[in-house]
């Protein structure tokens, strides 16, 4: 039989008993044999390249973090949780390595790399540390993207070669009476001759203990509700500022979480990050790109959960032979590995999605609610594998799981998230 079909430019022969699988010029040609398909398959010539495939660049810096964790912040680990604080001298080599100004552009003292090297960032590190994962990921998701996206020149030019230098930053949006409510803000800003002064306490603010830089969410028109809220920058020695308690943790506790106080707290009118009225829009922004932050905090605690068990599982001797030659075990690794893997899609994707300018809120609040989720999961199911030396402080995987719970509560509770997710779907034509 003779096949041909005309597509406006002449006919073509096509091989004995075959028919095109694609009808366009620009696409390969792709036979399928007489009657397995009527159905044209689109395949173009440039798939395509899968969402964990790295750039260069991005194998090189993920590879040299994830050295300098395994070399320098392993060792360190379990003194810093005892002691709930994180090792000055760490911090120095953060800044030297230049992990905390990820996006900063390169005139400003940063390194000038995408959102998505910020993601693998967080991840390497949380693989060892979770606390030192989030230490990165406030100063890097939360306040050099929220002046990179909304502080003027001015404020640029004298913030962000300070916060790739050496100096730290925390976000302060939450309060006691403002958890999931974001905007439920008592703290206030009024207007004075020279600036503002603002009056108040915040509460759960991660990196405060290490900060110098804070900026601080008040309510400069209460009459006007979510609408007066405004965005402050202030300096830590700023007389009627004060750093409060810290927060003694189940979990990362060599992050600080503390509370601040403004008692008469007295700035210039330049403390504004980007417009009056407007932080109500700077706080969503902003958190929805440090959701993606956390999720890939979570995705590596629950790779480092999943590395420990594996030496374990080989290592432990039980009826004569390694646990992990026993079929039931194994099918626990099996589901811990393809869970961790579609996580990790999630978060790559959403990651990937940020840095394309393409919409990604949906997919960042879902990347946050599953990777917090399954990172619990696969923690307590390490604590499993391991025994009774899993539920022991000698073993890295109880720090993992008492970790793992924040996942799921800051930066947005798992209920905030699915509530995000519904509305857009609701939304969506």
């Amino acid at each position: 039989m003779d096949h041909r079909l005309g597509l406006g430019r002449g006919e073509r022969d096509w091989p004995e008993g075959l028919v095109p699988a694609i009808m366009l010029w620009e696409f390969d040609l792709v036979f399928l044999p007489m009657g397995e398909s009527q159905m044209p398959v689109m395949l173009p010539e440039a798939a395509h390249p899968p969402l964990t495939a790295l750039s260069e660049e991005e194998q090189m810096f993920r590879d040299m973090v994830r050295q300098f964790a395994e070399s320098t912040v392993a060792p360190r680990v379990l003194a810093m949780d005892s002691a709930a604080a994180i090792d000055p001298d760490l911090i120095l080599q953060l800044f030297e390595l230049g992990l905390m100004g990820i996006e900063v552009p390169d005139a400003m003292g940063g390194v000038g790399a995408s959102f998505f090297t910020t993601v693998l960032v967080v991840e390497e590190l949380s693989r060892v540390d979770p606390s030192v994962g989030v230490f990165v990921d406030v100063q890097n998701t939360l306040v050099n993207s929220c002046l990179l996206r909304f502080g003027s020149e001015s404020v640029r030019s004298a913030y962000l070669p300070r916060l790739t230098a050496g100096t730290v930053g925390a976000y302060a949006l939450s309060e006691a009476g403002s958890g999931s409510d974001a905007f439920a803000l008592h703290t206030r800003a009024a207007r004075t001759a020279n600036g503002w002064r603002l009056d108040g306490r915040k509460l759960w603010i991660t990196n405060a203990a290490e900060a110098d830089v804070f900026i601080v969410f008040a309510n400069a028109d209460p009459a006007a509700g979510y609408r007066g809220i405004t965005a402050f920058l202030i300096e830590r020695d700023t007389p009627g500022f004060a750093v409060g308690r810290k927060e003694d943790k189940l979990g990362i506790r060599a992050s600080s979480t503390c509370e601040l106080i403004l008692d008469a707290c007295e700035i210039p009118a330049d403390s504004v990050v980007g417009e009056v009225g407007k932080g109500y829009k700077i706080a969503i922004e902003t958190l929805n790109e440090g959701r993606i932050g956390i999720g890939a905090q979570m995705i590596g605690l629950a790779q480092g959960a999943l590395d420990h068990t594996l030496r374990y599982v080989r290592e432990r001797e039980q009826f004569g032979r390694s646990i992990a030659e026993f079929q039931g075990v194994q099918f626990q690794l099996a589901t811990m590995r393809t869970r961790l893997e579609a996580a990790r899609l999630m978060v790559y994707n959403a990651a990937r999605l940020k840095d394309a300018d393409r919409p990604f809120i949906a997919e960042a609040a879902m990347a946050k609610l599953y990777s917090s989720e399954i990172a619990q999961e696969i923690a307590s199911s390490s604590i499993d594998l391991f025994g009774g030396y899993g539920f022991t402080r000698e073993y890295p995987v109880e720090k993992l799981y008492r970790d793992a719970k924040i996942g799921t509560i800051y930066e947005g509770t798992s209920n905030m998230q699915r509530q995000t997710i519904a509305k857009i779907m609701l939304t969506e034509s």
